[in-house]
């Protein structure tokens, strides 16, 4: 993909606050079902979001990211820690209503995200209807529904039709539609391209863009694709085992990764220039990815990593602002600074 050409830039005022973020999900077991531990499935992340902002998030499975999303939009309490919109910590009662408003979510599978039962219309109305009140739109919710349909592509005619009716790009439109229904300021995206085919992919990507441009919106962007990624994000975070290993602009996460798994997923990467293709290195990871249930003392990366040492195991690495000059960036590796550029395209 190639560079997008923006209308917008982020501004400097922080719309979404995440603070020390922990969901543990409890493992029970026995007739009584007493907990004997737990999944540390998100812990303790912390990042800000700014206005016209995407954050770009990548992990392999199982890392936390969907919790994490999830997380943001309330449709799990967390353990610890807080959410904060517009400087506001975000509570049960009229705050968590305003969060529905302002932070909306579009799911991975279009297929199972959306009810098979309803029409477009009654789908995409649904957030109008329930928030009226705060609207006021005084009987125009039909109206609005097709401009929302209009606004992302699709025919607004189609109004009456059924989800199965529709492509998986098109029902992926209609989860968008849904998402922005009540303005928001904050639209966590869920893996919402790797569902689809490739050219599907660039015109639902596409699409986000140019909603940014319109609308202002900063994207919380969930994907495995590093390709995606880098195209549509202006910060991107790395995620492994419900951490953030490494944060940065995406120019310094890509041209300059400093975290080993950062490294061996950008390795990992296909480039397209067969030459450049054979002159990198690959790097294999050894040995499986450990379980959240039970996460490796000090760095939860120490297992895998060729550069660990006795440290690695004792000690917990923080992220914080490793390298020099223009590279510099928070990263979570002890020895991060001794760590080889490696060559993205």
């Amino acid at each position: 993909m190639s560079e997008p050409k923006r209308a917008i830039r982020p501004s400097d005022e922080v719309i979404l606050k995440a603070t020390n973020l922990k969901k543990y999900y409890p493992i029970r077991r026995g007739v009584t079902r007493r907990i004997v531990g737990h999944v540390k499935a998100v812990d303790t992340v912390s990042f800000e979001l700014r206005k016209g902002e995407t954050l770009g998030v990548v992990g392999e499975s199982g890392c936390g990211k969907s919790t994490l999303g999830r997380l943001l939009v309330q449709l799990e309490a967390p353990t610890e820690g807080t959410v904060e919109m517009a400087g506001r910590i975000v509570k049960a009662g009229e705050e968590m209503r305003r969060l529905r408003r302002d932070v909306q979510i579009v799911f991975q599978d279009p297929y199972t995200s959306l009810n098979p039962r309803m029409t477009v219309g009654d789908i995409v109305a649904e957030p109008l209807l329930i928030h009226r009140k705060e609207l006021d739109l005084k009987g125009r919710e039909r109206d609005r529904v097709k401009e929302l349909l209009d606004q992302v592509g699709l025919n607004p005619e189609h109004i009456n039709r059924y989800p199965h009716q529709f492509s998986g790009g098109q029902r992926q439109r209609i989860g968008i539609a849904r998402g922005i229904a009540l303005n928001p300021k904050v639209l966590v995206c869920d893996e919402p391209v790797s569902a689809l085919d490739v050219s599907v992919q660039a015109q639902v990507v596409n699409l986000l863009e140019r909603l940014q441009r319109e609308l202002g919106l900063a994207y919380v962007f969930i994907a495995h694709d590093l390709a995606v990624v880098r195209h549509i994000s202006h910060r991107v975070a790395v995620m492994y085992l419900g951490e953030f290993v490494e944060t940065g602009d995406k120019d310094q996460i890509y041209n300059h990764p400093m975290h080993p798994y950062t490294q061996a997923l950008m390795s990992a990467a296909p480039v397209p220039d067969p030459v450049l293709q054979a002159r990198r290195q690959r790097i294999v990871l050894t040995g499986d990815v450990p379980s959240p249930a039970n996460p490796p003392t000090g760095c939860r990366f120490h297992t895998r990593c060729w550069k660990a040492e006795s440290i690695c195991s004792t000690d917990h690495p923080q992220l914080i602002m490793r390298g020099e000059g223009e590279a510099a960036h928070p990263t979570a590796c002890h020895f991060a600074e001794e760590m080889v550029e490696v060559v993205t395209g």
